[in-house]
């Protein structure tokens, strides 16, 4: 399979290693010095574009893959208030766009896991339930697409619970997520739920960054050939 990379630090180059290690060839590289590669005939020659870049480039750079007629994978976060118009475009111009928050697959088990004890705790208001991310300091956006996706799975599931907020929740319906930014983090998030009585805590802690470039490599492999907006939930059955 021909892939693209868009954006080239250190899991751009993780990704590279694997996808070919998997076989796969890297056709074109893209970053802030090449911008004009978008419309290169390499470029147009992928299968697939991997984009991990910033919030405030990404959609600008799908819409780039899409007038290339390149499929795009995303693990970029903090550019959701575009989700329904890349939504759109993939409903009505037959655009093809994969989107997680978090491609790790111990992540996305982590997040059914949320959801099943969201749903029990949805019968146990004695229990207030709060989220703390840590990540690296070069990482722009908080809180992290992986907090706000376990908050609105636990939204889902628990009727008392309606919404989240960084770092003070200021409503008893609201979920305080707590993120902190220090090291070299690659990423640790752990959900609460405390009473007078105890405390119970699920976390995941990612070792590295490899099992996040793993799982963009596997849903690369997945969309190519597909139309339309894709997940993790089409991919595994969670």
């Amino acid at each position: 399979m021909n892939i693209a990379l868009i954006g080239y630090g250190k899991m751009g180059k993780t990704i590279e290693q694997i996808a070919i290690n998997r076989g796969h060839k890297i056709v074109a590289i893209i970053d802030i010095s090449n911008q004009g590669d978008f419309e290169s005939e390499k470029f147009k020659s992928a299968d697939v574009a991997i984009e991990f870049t910033t919030p405030a480039t990404a959609f600008d750079n799908y819409m780039k893959c899409f007038a290339a007629g390149v499929a795009v994978v995303s693990g970029t976060t903090g550019w959701l208030s575009h989700l329904d118009e890349v939504k759109a475009l993939c409903q009505n111009e037959g655009k093809t766009f994969f989107y997680a928050s978090n491609f790790s697959i111990g992540v996305n088990i982590f997040f059914a896991l949320n959801k099943y004890l969201a749903r029990i705790m949805n019968n146990f208001p004695a229990y207030d339930v709060s989220i703390t991310e840590t990540h690296h300091v070069h990482k722009l956006d908080a809180p992290s697409g992986t907090a706000i996706t376990l908050a609105e799975g636990i939204i889902d599931n628990i009727d008392r619970k309606e919404d989240w907020k960084l770092e003070t929740a200021g409503q008893p319906s609201d979920i305080s997520i707590h993120a902190i930014r220090e090291g070299e983090v690659p990423g640790i998030h752990e959900i609460t739920y405390e009473s007078d009585a105890d405390i119970i805590s699920i976390k995941h802690d990612a070792k590295n960054r490899r099992g996040l470039a793993l799982g963009a490599v596997l849903a690369a492999e997945f969309t190519a050939g597909k139309k339309g907006f894709l997940g993790m939930n089409d991919m595994y059955s969670f």
